[in-house]
């Protein structure tokens, strides 16, 4: 998926209904200190009421409904031969 595909616009524009008159905020931003994860809160209010998602930014730009996946500690075993 290219940076373009993964557009923070181009993501809240599929999954809102955007119109006109369906104006939408970012409602939180968090992430913006050094080695932390992106992430920001979109809201649009619908004749249901407030709609709110999530888009979690990846490594390689791309923006995400789901979050990026986080390393693990892993432990393997080393054969020695004495």
């Amino acid at each position: 998926m290219s940076t373009r595909e993964g557009s923070l616009r181009l993501l809240v524009e599929k999954w809102f209904d955007l119109t006109a008159a369906t104006p939408v905020r970012l409602t939180r931003f968090s992430g913006a200190d050094a080695g932390q994860r992106r992430c920001v809160r979109v809201e649009a209010q619908s004749a249901a009421g407030a709609i709110a998602i999530f888009f979690f930014r990846h490594d390689g730009g791309a923006w995400s409904v789901f979050p990026p996946r986080t390393e693990r500690l892993a432990m393997s075993t080393h054969s020695s031969t004495a």
